[in-house]
């Protein structure tokens, strides 16, 4: 069976479950491919303080329109009246605590078209804590796999770079953890003024102790 397919039948499980459906030699400690749903997923949106946050327009939900692998996938759609805004959907992803670990994370992300301009950004994160206003995601252009330990992992990264799906990765170099709990959230931020639809899938998390 190809990994992919282990991977669609494990479902968004943490460390326990990953390592019981693939083996304890395996990295793996969470994927995300939504065909069952929306899940433990929880949606939330910020924009500058300029901005009241109920003026801010934006969804999302899993939808059937794309998918990168299966059927399903995350739609994230926002408003770009203000030039400025970010939504998100965020997920718990189990650790354990008192280990330091070399984490990557990646996604798919759609995006309608290739376009020159910069008219939404990709950001994911993963941390010890929920994001909670836009600078909580990494600064445009911003990465984490180029730094070495740092409080949480993550990126901001031009969408529209290719018509359809495009890989988003970042590595992130943790410290030792004093949870064992961390935070995934994958989302987009409004660059251009237009209004957006994107769609995510086949999330995936590996971690290796250090």
């Amino acid at each position: 069976m190809h990994r992919r397919e282990l991977l669609r039948g494990c479902g968004a499980f943490g460390i326990a479950g990953i390592a019981g459906c693939l083996g304890e030699s395996d990295d793996l400690v969470f994927y995300e491919g939504f065909e069952e749903g929306i899940g433990d997923w929880e949606a939330d949106a910020a924009i500058g303080p300029e901005v009241d946050i109920e003026e801010f327009e934006w969804e999302v939900d899993v939808s059937d329109e794309e998918a990168a692998d299966g059927d399903y996938s995350l739609r994230i759609w926002n408003e770009g009246d203000y030039d400025d805004g970010t939504t998100w959907a965020v997920h718990p992803v189990s650790v354990e605590p008192g280990q330091a670990y070399q984490m990557s994370v990646t996604a798919q992300f759609w995006s309608e078209s290739e376009s020159f301009n910069l008219i939404r950004s990709a950001v994911m994160r993963l941390g010890p804590d929920r994001p909670v206003v836009e600078e909580d995601f990494p600064a445009p252009g911003q990465n984490t796999t180029q730094f070495g330990e740092t409080p949480y992992g993550g990126l901001r990264e031009p969408l529209w770079l290719a018509d359809g799906w495009h890989e988003y990765t970042f590595e992130w170099t943790t410290p030792e953890l004093s949870t064992d709990t961390l935070y995934l959230a994958v989302g987009t931020t409004v660059v251009w003024e237009t209004a957006a639809t994107h769609y995510v899938d086949e999330i995936v998390v590996e971690a290796e102790p250090r």
